[in-house]
């Protein structure tokens, strides 16, 4: 009688043991399929807040997926990707930043969009009381500093070059400027007093307590302020990368953007 068990006994065994390992691979297997997978978005630093209310949206439904943002200014971003950094989608606040990149084939133009715009304005600290009501006043003698941020860099610099240029100011108030790396800078300076007024963009001033918005730039003083996203063709998630970039265009996204400013393209 043992010994017609024995035999049962150690078919039984194998059985279970091959049950076994093939629940555990099962189980790999599954946990690879959920493993997440880490976007980088190369961002304006001017999209900052907006993008991190995006971010909490779309992570709370895509919970396999990491969003990942390098903010800064759209110059030095897109000098980054031209030199290989890893980045699967870039969001500019300059069109020529990123034509540049699509003119190079970094970017391929159907998975590129312009997705919202902005305005310019001139901020001065909240208890600031110069009598700085507009641009002409930033020529007067009594302003000493005004904060810009690098014109070749910094869109937001850029535009406001060429908003001086346009209205004979630039002569005058060149001499004064302090120069910062993004527009979020520009808007530190200003908040802390270091300089006397700044030029940001509308959505900048808007979140901050301590400026106040003192003049709007006329659209007719400077290129279209436009920002375009976009697909980086060498994204090692391509399929993610062009969800996340389907999803920036939904509604859900687009009423976060305008809720911080920006306007419909």
């Amino acid at each position: 009688m043992q010994q017609y068990f024995k035999p049962l006994f150690a078919l039984l065994f194998l059985i279970m043991f091959t049950a076994a390992c093939s629940n555990e691979t099962n189980t790999d297997q599954s946990a690879a399929q959920h493993k997440n997978i880490s976007l980088t978005i190369s961002a304006a630093a001017s999209l900052k807040d907006a993008l991190t209310d995006i971010q909490k949206q779309y992570e709370k439904k895509h919970p396999n997926i990491d969003l990942k943002f390098n903010f800064g200014a759209s110059g030095s971003l897109q000098q980054q990707i031209t030199n290989g950094a890893p980045v699967d989608l870039f969001f500019s606040a300059a069109e020529d930043k990123f034509d540049a990149l699509v003119k190079a084939g970094a970017i391929s133009k159907e998975n590129g969009t312009d997705l919202v715009g902005n305005d310019l304005v001139l901020i001065v600290p909240k208890n600031n009381t110069s009598a700085i009501t507009n641009f002409e006043d930033l020529s007067k003698p009594t302003v000493q500093k005004i904060a810009l941020g690098i014109p070749e860099s910094v869109p937001a610099g850029q535009y406001a070059k060429e908003t001086f240029e346009h209205m004979n100011l630039w002569k005058n108030i060149e001499p004064k400027t302090v120069y910062a790396k993004d527009v979020r800078q520009v808007l530190s300076y200003v908040e802390t007093g270091n300089v006397e007024a700044g030029v940001v963009y509308k959505t900048d001033a808007l979140i901050s307590k301590k400026v106040k918005i003192v003049a709007t730039a006329d659209n007719s003083t400077h290129k279209p302020i436009v920002y375009p996203v976009g697909v980086i063709k060498d994204s090692k998630h391509p399929q993610e990368a062009k969800a996340f970039y389907q999803f920036l265009q939904s509604k859900t996204a687009l009423d976060t953007l305008k809720k911080y400013g920006f306007t419909a393209h």
